[in-house]
């Protein structure tokens, strides 16, 4: 035993133990604490980058379904190219629908507050609805927080997480804009060169 060890009582000998124990095991925790915050961090920039690049590409989705709602005359928002399919109009109608539903049922958006079932909307009427259904949904997504992106909500295809459900917000209406981009052809309309950046 060392001989300044000798002179000292054994409650002294054990607080030096437990301290110099303490301090390879704090670092060790330090090292942890650090890291994980790192971790962390780096983890909430990219769910905010995903956040921050979704309303980019919403606010071009807006703008690229309004231009071509514009473009179709107001005497054709009733046009479909075969009986079994919605009409122009229903096509817009079914968008918004689906946003608002998506948006407040799965991301926290609450309640819109106008009848988007009714087909007896003018032309100006679906446009400003336009505005204010994708205005609803964006708001929704806004509010969101990076971490709550990785929350899984009960969907009637199965559990999916909030980012998901912002996926299939866009995909769905990438979905139905193609088909209206269909119908602006078939009525001679050229469709609006895409907008996807």
């Amino acid at each position: 035993m060392p001989q300044y060890l000798e002179k000292l009582d054994i409650w002294t000998v054990c607080f030096l133990f437990v301290t110099k124990k303490l301090k390879k095991t704090g670092m060790k925790i330090l090292t942890l604490i650090i890291s994980l915050g790192a971790w962390f961090s780096i983890f909430g920039q990219k769910q905010t980058g995903y956040l921050k690049e979704f309303q980019q590409k919403w606010n071009n989705s807006r703008d690229y379904t309004i231009e071509m709602a514009e473009l179709m005359p107001e005497e054709k928002y009733n046009y479909r190219p075969t009986e079994e399919v919605r009409t122009f109009k229903e096509q817009l109608l079914h968008i918004m629908s689906n946003m608002v539903w998506l948006g407040g049922s799965y991301l926290g958006g609450g309640t819109f507050d106008k009848d988007l079932k009714s087909t007896d909307y003018s032309k100006a009427e679906i446009i400003q609805l336009l505005k204010e259904t994708f205005e609803f949904s964006r708001k929704a997504a806004a509010d969101l927080k990076p971490e709550e992106l990785e929350e899984v909500v009960k969907f009637f295809a199965g559990p999916m997480t909030k980012r998901q459900i912002l996926t299939l917000m866009g995909d769905h209406v990438t979905h139905h804009r193609g088909q209206i981009i269909v119908y602006l052809r078939l009525n001679g309309i050229k469709p609006p060169p895409f907008r996807g950046w």
